[in-house]
């Protein structure tokens, strides 16, 4: 059972949960280790799914999950669609206007996803070099960082996370840039994906809840469950259920 910290004051949209026996959590489906639906089954699995199901059991609520995206997150939070995102928000100064973050508790800098049968490319040293072509989705954070970064290979830029498989598959490009989480379903998913990761950092992510903007007694609510979760190392041991052991956040 958590030992969830009892003295801070419940917040009105707690104290509005509690009342409708209900807890609303935004999802985005195809979050690989996060929030993901298995297409098979329709099952829901990975870190988010975990850390909301603890969530609403503190707060000895039902769950209901609502799917989401990262496009529809802002409206999703501002007309009470549901209580908190739970679908590993990239904490962005784009997004801090229209919703508040908890603390963070995952941070993932840009890797790099190719083909195990590559004869141009096996480490991440080899990426930058004239004649490669790095793939990136337009709109990520990874954009501009990648057109500043590479120097000699051409950077292509696509509308859709999976057109950068895609293009990789199809031998129109070498490499595709994304994050820890998604770089791991690929090579977990697929015979073909390698991970390839910087030696030193490019735009390291956190990744934190969001809540609807204004709220902060909510939020508080929300960090204090976050807090207890790092201390009695259940959040811990679903980074390593998961495979993000690498990238998680305790402190």
């Amino acid at each position: 059972m958590l030992l969830i910290n009892q003295s801070a004051a419940s917040s009105l949209r707690g104290e509005k949960i509690r009342e409708l026996g209900e807890l609303k959590v935004c999802y985005w489906p195809d979050y690989f280790a996060i929030s993901y639906k298995t297409p098979r089954t329709g099952r829901l699995e990975g870190i988010d799914i975990d850390m909301a199901r603890e969530l609403s059991a503190f707060m000895a609520v039902k769950l209901r999950f609502v799917e989401s995206s990262f496009s529809s997150l802002v409206e999703n939070l501002s007309n009470d669609t549901c209580d908190i995102a739970m679908h590993g928000i990239g904490v962005r100064e784009s997004r801090k206007p229209y919703m508040e973050f908890s603390a963070p508790y995952l941070k993932s800098d840009i890797y790099a996803v190719g083909t195990k049968d590559s004869q141009y490319i096996s480490s991440w040293e080899d990426i930058d070099e004239h004649g490669n072509v790095v793939v990136v989705q337009s709109g990520t954070f990874m954009e501009p960082v990648i057109k500043r970064y590479i120097k000699n290979a051409k950077v292509t830029v696509v509308d859709s996370f999976k057109a950068r498989e895609q293009e990789v598959l199809s031998g129109r490009a070498d490499v595709f840039m994304a994050d820890y989480p998604y770089g791991k379903r690929m090579t977990q998913l697929t015979s073909w994906a390698v991970l390839f990761k910087p030696k030193e950092s490019l735009a390291p992510t956190e990744y934190a809840y969001a809540v609807p903007k204004g709220e902060l007694d909510w939020l508080q609510e929300i960090n204090d469950f976050l807090l207890t979760m790092k201390q009695t190392g259940k959040l811990t041991e679903f980074a390593e259920k998961h495979g993000l052991s690498e990238i998680v956040v305790n402190d």
